[in-house]
């Protein structure tokens, strides 16, 4: 009688993937597309001015200096793509870079002003050297915005609730007390983050908010 073969092992599961950016791609296409036109525009402006200055060797050495550098920023803004796998934030633009959020060694919060519109990011920082990532949660302009997806914010504040050494566990509860905020219907000038873009200087391109400052910040909620 012969015996039954044992089973096969179960593969396992891959990580879901979560995105972490509020953009669709059709809206990505066009911010890059546009892009592209600046670039040709700014590439043509300076070297058309240098053509008729020093002839058109001149012109087009200037309109490639002019237009290349623009042109890298561009192309890695629309390769550049983020994503959630377990605890793990993966930022990919010419290569692939994983940062895990419970090893986390730095964990702060950027508040950038850009005419007028304020985005509310996560900085991480790993152990490795030259190892970072920002997370954009939140992007508000006049008393409305665009935020970050319930799932992602919700994963987001369980892996970083696990970070000992950065203090994880205070930004995670900044991020509870987000979707607390959105679970009650508050309107957006009532959310945590909203206050605490709010609360950044004017007149300053970034101000960082260390673990310290988000720590009395998230003493003062409800």
């Amino acid at each position: 009688m012969n015996e039954p073969e044992p089973a096969a092992p179960r593969p396992t599961p891959e990580p879901e993937r979560i995105p972490l950016y509020g953009e669709d791609a059709a809206a990505r296409r066009r911010r890059g597309l546009s892009g592209l036109a600046g670039v040709v525009l700014f590439g043509a402006a300076f070297g058309g001015i240098a053509g008729l200055i020093g002839g058109q060797i001149a012109g087009l050495v200037v309109a490639a200096l002019v237009a290349l550098p623009l042109l890298y920023v561009v192309l890695f803004n629309m390769r550049r793509q983020l994503w959630l796998e377990g605890t793990h934030v993966v930022v990919r633009t010419w290569r692939t870079r994983r940062i895990d959020l419970v090893a986390a060694q730095r964990l702060d919060l950027l508040v950038t002003d850009v005419r007028g519109t304020r985005t509310v990011s996560l900085l991480v920082n790993a152990r490795q050297r030259g190892r970072t990532a920002k997370v954009d949660l939140a992007v508000y302009a006049g008393t409305g915005g665009r935020e970050l997806g319930i799932l992602a914010l919700r994963r987001l504040a369980d892996a970083l609730a696990n970070n000992i050494e950065a203090n994880g566990l205070v930004f995670s509860e900044l991020l509870v007390a987000q979707l607390r905020a959105e679970a009650r219907g508050d309107a957006a000038a009532e959310r945590p983050l909203y206050r605490l873009a709010s609360a950044a200087p004017s007149g300053k391109l970034a101000q960082r908010f260390t673990m310290d400052a988000v720590s009395r910040f998230v003493a003062t909620l409800e």
